[in-house]
């Protein structure tokens, strides 16, 4: 009597212990079918509404590509589509509002794209393309859009860039948030340096407006975001006016390729401008012998043109503002 005991005691555990198995792989199977889904507004008839300042949280992760619905002749090589989605944004009132692309969380570096257009949905032919961004980067970035209509729907479809999957937070908005979403120079004009210590020069343009500041921002190659690293405010003359030039100066620790960006701030309501923005590569380990040959050479000189570019701009704006001066002084 005792062995049927244990023996029923024995097998009821082992069909406990077993069942408890089966149950953990189904909620591991359930939760990871739920974080991989795909989107509902992942074809255009069934695009995700936008309300003004509200921010939406989605992922690209096993989205398609509705050929039907898109064109790649109409944007060129700003897109690849691999993986979009669809959005749609109607204004109640005209004028300027921004495109909020924020919280990227990528496989890769690049982040995602961003295409705004007008047009009947799904038909192609009647597409007018406003804005095509590529980010290349999981920063925090703006889109602005001018002279949008009120009442006029607006298509937005979001892709992740170069094939990135990608969760992020989209939203439109009357106010900016992030950086200025610009295309970044090609790393193939960099040319290798042996010096960690480098110079940004930049000027402050009179169509920038009331500056309050600079802010310098630095990026490796294969990080995923770029770093604040100086703010540097805007200076006076003895007349009270805003300085024209102003320089920066790194110093870096370790070798890789970096790309700086200097945005100028006004004010919290204002636009962010992007000022400056250009790679060094930093390298401790000499070039070998004619690296600095075909196409090598051809990169530096683009690059010196860059620098020569700014330097005559920077001339420029300090003989405009030097004139306004003088105008302004009284006469004895």
């Amino acid at each position: 009597m005792k062995h049927k005991q244990l023996t029923y005691g024995l097998a009821e555990a082992h069909l406990r212990f077993w069942l408890r198995v089966v149950i953990v792989q189904l909620l591991v199977v359930h939760t990871s079918l739920l974080a991989t889904a795909q989107v509902a507004n992942d074809n255009i008839e069934h695009r995700q509404v936008l309300r003004l300042d509200q921010p939406i949280k989605s992922n690209t992760t096993n989205c398609t590509v509705q050929w039907s619905a898109v064109d790649e002749k109409l944007t060129g090589k700003c897109i690849e589509y691999h993986n979009d989605q669809w959005f749609e944004f109607t204004p109640r009132v005209p004028g300027r509002y921004y495109v909020n692309i924020s919280g990227q969380q990528c496989r890769d570096t690049r982040g995602v794209q961003l295409v705004v257009l007008t047009g009947t949905p799904g038909q192609p032919e009647t597409y007018n393309i406003l804005s095509c961004t590529s980010l290349g980067s999981q920063d925090d970035v703006f889109v602005t859009l001018d002279g949008l209509r009120a009442g006029q729907p607006y298509l937005l479809d979001v892709d992740g860039y170069l094939k990135d999957f990608c969760e992020f937070s989209l939203a439109v908005s009357s106010k900016p948030k992030g950086l200025p979403a610009v295309a970044a120079p090609l790393l193939s004009t960099v040319t290798p340096s042996t010096n960690k210590l480098f110079t940004l020069h930049w000027n402050l343009s009179d169509s920038l407006g009331p500056v309050q500041q600079f802010r310098v921002l630095r990026r490796e190659a294969g990080e995923f975001r770029a770093t604040s690293q100086a703010t540097i405010e805007v200076s006076r003359t003895t007349y009270g006016s805003a300085g024209t030039d102003y320089s920066w100066t790194d110093t870096l620790t370790a070798p890789g390729r970096y790309l700086y960006q200097v945005v100028a701030e006004t004010s919290e309501s204002a636009a962010p401008v992007l000022v400056q923005q250009q790679w060094y590569a930093f390298s401790q380990i000499m070039p070998e012998p004619g690296y600095f040959s075909g196409a090598s050479v051809q990169a530096a000189q683009r690059a010196a043109k860059a620098q020569q570019s700014w330097e005559r701009r920077s001339h420029r704006a300090r003989m405009k503002r030097l004139a306004g001066v003088k105008r302004r002084q009284p006469k004895s």
